[in-house]
């Protein structure tokens, strides 16, 4: 189909509003003002509003955002719930044991740290952004890359709307527009639908380790006042994870009663027949998670791939004419379960890259300040400190913890050797070989369905579209992953999106793309990487109410 598309023109595009992308077109409107220069910002978001496609824990580090507004506080920044304890527990079925306070390693420890909803706190940031004269386009999702003829990143395209599910223009037919720029950004998040080709056309993984992921899920409850103790912060190992399988579970405080309760699984585990959802379902049956949740009310839902690999598994973050940052980079420490701080450090790293560019009338080049600044920040340093945690967990609950937590109290951190990650997707294990798991039924009380679920987070998607989730080949899901691993796509996406249906006993692959909350786990876990998460018309998907 040829398409005319009208152009806008930026000095920087930024693709993303989450905590990164904001952050960025923040600091540079900032240096801009404090030059007296003017330098034109656009931010497109896929999401219908900003925030809408937030999801976090989250427990948040205010010193980057420090860094960047230091009258947060007057300013009104929703975070509102200062961490006033600290628990962390390893589980059995039926039993926990607190770690003792001088055995907890340094990372968990969140003294200074608050208790936040990150869709509230994106939202406020979009405010920030705003009113510094940042270009803010929520509901417009970037869906290709453009090139100039030197083969530098010029911008993206947004997605066509109107579109049919034949791919043809509908009677609501809008092209979508181009957008140039000096320099662009891409802060999409976790396995960017943009950065994930950024990263094949430039290399830009040449020479680091495969990046490891976690799916993350988070129930937002409404607790009996008697259960709610804001402030406390408690994180758990163990139960319902088997000692192979890295997991772990968090139970935060907020306001108003309200609390967060949330799951994650390491998408590196080896049984097929594991449904992370399940797993979350099952953790708040525990005595020592019930007990805060009994007689409350479940008012959201949502689930997020998260970005765990760590420094070793950071690709190179430039490129002719762009760069990559926050979790679309990998920012996140998953040893501190904490993201926001380095997406808001990564932004503001890039942007003084871009803005010291744009001061010399350069274009288009690769802006190699920002890697050399990480280099020298506090963010590297900490990233640096933690870097092993994953390989650890690799080893068992038990001998992983033991060996993370003597590295971190015994030598702080600083140890000669770096231990390394492996591909995801390639760690399943064929279904014949691993047992079945036995999930309870729900109770529609304290556990849910997935499509209940799906229905708490507002998750909508037009259906005469293309479909967003694409197969390589259409053969694979029967052939292969049905054939060897019981069609596992089934059990680990938490929307209810895959589904084998079977007529006249023949069986295929049902991909109901309406419920997708964008996760992007299929796009990670698949064993084949058959499948490929590009995203929908802009404005779809959840929207999650500060979550």
């Amino acid at each position: 189909m040829s398409i005319e598309r009208e152009s806008m023109e930026f000095d920087v595009l930024i693709v993303g509003g989450g905590p990164a992308g904001l952050t960025a077109a923040i600091k540079l409107k900032q240096l801009a003002a404090a030059k007296g220069q003017d330098v034109s910002v656009c931010l497109i978001e896929k999401a219908a509003e900003i925030g809408a496609h937030i999801l976090s824990g989250a427990v948040m580090d205010p010193r980057a955002l420090t860094e960047l507004i230091p009258d947060w506080k007057a300013q009104g920044a929703p975070l509102k719930t200062a961490v006033t304890e600290d628990k962390v527990l390893m589980l059995t079925e039926t039993g926990a044991r607190a770690v003792p306070h001088g055995l907890v390693p340094d990372a968990l420890i969140n003294h200074g740290n608050y208790i936040v909803r990150l869709g509230n706190v994106a939202k406020w940031l979009g405010e920030q952004a705003e009113a510094l004269g940042v270009e803010v386009y929520p509901g417009f999702a970037g869906a290709e890359i453009l090139f100039d003829e030197a083969g530098a990143v010029k911008g993206v395209a947004t997605g066509d709307m109107g579109v049919g599910r034949d791919g043809e223009p509908g009677p609501a037919y809008q092209p979508g527009m181009e957008l140039h720029a000096k320099y662009t950004l891409f802060a999409e998040g976790c396995r960017g639908h943009l950065g994930k080709q950024l990263e094949a056309r430039y290399n830009l993984r040449d020479g680091v380790d495969p990046q490891t992921y976690g799916l993350g899920f988070k129930e937002l409850w409404e607790v009996k006042p008697e259960n709610h103790r804001p402030g406390l912060v408690v994180h758990t190992a163990g139960w319902p994870m088997d000692n192979a399988t890295y997991g772990g579970g968090f139970v935060y405080h907020l306001e108003d009663n309200l609390v967060a309760v949330g799951f994650v699984v390491g998408l590196g585990y080896t049984n097929p027949h594991l449904s992370p959802f399940e797993e979350m379902q099952r953790y708040k049956t525990h005595p020592e998670i019930r007990k805060y949740l009994e007689g409350g009310k479940r008012l959201a839902y949502g689930a997020r791939a998260i970005a765990a690999g760590g420094l070793q598994s950071l690709p190179r973050l430039i490129f002719p004419g762009g760069a990559l940052i926050g979790d679309d980079a990998g920012f996140l420490n998953a040893a501190r379960i904490k993201g926001s701080h380095a997406a808001i450090k990564s932004g503001m790293l890039a942007a003084d890259a871009a803005f010291e560019a744009l001061m010399t009338q350069r274009q288009r080049d690769a802006l190699t300040a920002y890697p050399s600044a990480f280099q020298d920040s506090w963010l590297h340093a900490e990233l640096y400190k933690t870097r092993n945690f994953k390989p650890y967990m690799k080893k068992g609950l038990w001998l992983g913890s033991f060996l993370f937590g003597a590295e971190q109290k015994l030598f702080k951190g600083k140890v000669p050797w770096t231990l390394h990650n492996s591909a995801d997707h390639l760690e399943l294990r064929p279904a014949a070989e691993c047992a079945k798991i036995a999930y309870p039924k729900p109770d529609g009380v304290l556990t849910f369905d997935r499509l209940s679920s799906v229905f708490l987070s507002n998750t909508n998607h037009e259906e005469d579209q293309p479909c967003h989730l694409q197969l390589k080949d259409a053969s694979v899901p029967i052939g292969v992953n049905l054939a060897q691993y019981d069609a596992p796509e089934q059990r680990y996406c938490p929307a209810g999106v895959y589904e084998i249906v079977r007529e006249n006993d023949v069986p295929r692959l049902q991909i109901n793309a309406q419920n997708c909350v964008h996760c992007k786990t299929c796009d990670i876990k698949d064993p084949t990487q058959n499948i490929n998460w590009v995203v929908p018309q802009g404005g779809e998907g959840p929207i999650y109410q500060g979550m």
